[in-house]
């Protein structure tokens, strides 16, 4: 076995420090560079027998935002055309109230009264300023 000798050893720390400091050099002399990254998550409504659940995984990026023609909508729900639950879409459920029949697209909550009334209110407002659900019907 080969031993160093104290000046070979003292030379190799020199090296391994100026190489590291030159590492360090190099990087601090370059531009920075700020990249905005986002970890957004899907979600949705999820439904089976009784039960039901509307949840998010992860933040949304922005809200809803409009102005001169143009509108943003931040995170993943829509996975199609933009779609807020709004007053627009309050106006066009209103349209419907205390309605009775079949096939109304304001009859949000599945009951046997086929009727337009506070049951799909509740439903209603479980959404509102939410993004639309896929099979919305009040587009």
């Amino acid at each position: 076995m080969k031993l160093l000798n104290q000046s070979t050893l003292n030379r190799q720390v020199i090296v391994m420090t100026l190489f590291v400091l030159g590492l360090i050099a190099s990087t601090s002399l370059g531009q920075y560079e700020l990249s905005w990254y986002t970890i957004d998550g899907g979600g949705g409504r999820s439904t089976g027998g009784p039960y039901e659940l509307v949840g998010t995984i992860g933040q949304p990026d922005a809200a809803y935002s409009a102005g001169g023609g143009y509108e943003l909508l931040g995170g993943f729900w829509p996975g199609g055309p933009l779609c807020v639950v709004n007053f627009e879409s309050f106006a066009k459920f209103a349209d419907f109230w205390l309605e009775e029949g079949t096939g109304s697209p304001a009859d949000l909550y599945e009951d046997l009264s086929n009727q337009v009334n506070y049951l799909d209110l509740r439903v209603f407002v479980d959404f509102w300023l939410c993004y639309c659900p896929t099979d919305w019907p009040l587009n």
